[in-house]
């Protein structure tokens, strides 16, 4: 989308659904690259599993900056926020959900086979626990029967289907400013209620720590499509500061207490504002410039990247860890999981993700098309008394 696009709108708000062309941004690919390669860097150099003793031995210069790797999880939901607000506009709630299922299912089929593959031959990190977990995580919604992740990676996306699935309810009413914005303000409201009410299926849908980002995202989209103004600097400015309010919990969600309690905050909470900033500075069209060609085809590769790295590659590092150094051992890791990335979105990603999103739309142009069927009934005997003879309708 480029700055043009988004000047022609800055002082009307249209209130129908409308589509605004414009070429990929490649700086939301490069904010992706980044979150992606902090979330494998955290990965390998700050959990102990791989490594069998603590990191800040094995990496003592590295592990200080890698223990906030796990922020990437965040700027991900950011940007998610930002890119479905986007690409829902214009959309039913039919054509959104197969956007959606041919988006995110072919690699990830993909990337739970792999990985259950790599654990069955070294189960020296992890166990697969059987085979119905592995046919429970291939729907993506082991989060929410209680099936252990194959990958712990994996938590991340039953948040994004929530997203989802209550997104799906403004593509429903049809994705507007004013629906977007309410939307915003709901959500927002859920998530403040949800930790001082004891409601299960408030706090399961509101995910007070996550909503932040993809609510400061679709504000930061909608400054992109309509301009910036007071209301959505004020959502933006809400987020942005319950967004820093969770900090300390990730972090000992993340780290454990006692690491939590030897790690300094202060870093994670400016991460978070760099992360603001520049998806302000995308909203605002001050990255238009960049347009470096190899940013799209980066971009493309983080989400099977994202997939396939954790647990195959914590195997992988504990297996060899005694035959290679820790330095060596971690790029070699990292390239080779690049590679299998590429060739993931390349070879299966890619073209599954047509054949399934041409089939899916088949099936709902079939839903829509079909009619049911209205059976004639036979015309009632008339009445000797000679009233005019009625066919029943129906159906009533």
């Amino acid at each position: 989308m480029g700055t043009g696009a988004a000047a022609g709108e800055t002082h009307q708000v249209k209130s129908t659904p409308i589509a605004v062309p414009g070429p990929r941004l490649a700086a939301l690919d490069g904010v992706r690259v980044l979150a992606a390669f902090s979330v494998l860097f955290y990965h390998y150099a700050a959990l102990e599993s791989a490594w069998g003793e603590p990191t800040s031995g094995v990496f003592p210069l590295a592990h200080g900056m890698a223990v906030y790797g796990w922020l990437g999880v965040e700027i991900f939901f950011l940007v998610s926020g930002f890119v479905i607000c986007m690409s829902a506009w214009g959309r039913s709630v039919g054509d959104f959900a197969v956007s959606r299922v041919s988006r995110l299912f072919p690699a990830y089929w993909v990337a739970v086979v792999f990985t259950s593959l790599v654990l069955f031959t070294w189960p020296e990190v992890r166990r697969v626990g059987s085979l119905s977990d592995i046919m429970v995580n291939l729907s993506m919604l082991q989060g929410g029967v209680g099936v252990p992740h194959i990958d712990d990676a994996y938590w991340t996306l039953f948040v994004e289907l929530k997203f989802y699935l209550l997104f799906a309810l403004v593509v429903l009413r049809g994705v507007t400013y004013r629906n977007c914005v309410l939307f915003c303000g709901l959500w927002t409201l859920a998530g403040v209620v949800a930790p001082a009410v004891d409601n299960g299926l408030l706090t399961f849908f509101a995910v007070p720590s996550a909503s932040p980002y993809f609510i400061a995202g679709m504000a930061f989209h909608l400054m992109r499509r309509f301009g910036p103004n007071a209301v959505l600097w004020a959502v933006v400015g809400v987020q942005f500061l319950l967004a820093q309010h969770y900090v300390h919990p990730r972090m000992i969600t993340n780290l454990g207490r006692a690491v939590t309690e030897q790690t300094p905050a202060w870093p994670a909470h400016l991460i978070i504002a760099l992360g603001f900033a520049v998806m302000a500075a995308i909203a605002l069209g001050a990255l238009d410039g960049i347009r470096w060609r190899w940013l799209p085809h980066a971009g493309a590769v983080t989400y099977p990247l994202y997939l396939i790295h954790m647990m195959a590659g914590l195997t992988f590092i504990h297996h060899f860890r005694r035959e290679v150094a820790p330095v060596p051992l971690v790029l070699g890791v990292t390239a080779t999981m690049v590679v299998l990335a590429w060739l993931v979105h390349r070879l299966i990603e890619r073209p599954l993700g047509r054949v399934l999103r041409d089939g899916l739309r088949r099936g709902l142009q079939d839903i829509r098309s079909a009619a049911p069927a209205r059976p004639q009934l036979d015309r009632l005997p008339a009445q000797r008394s000679g009233t005019a003879t009625e066919r029943v309708p129906a159906g009533r």
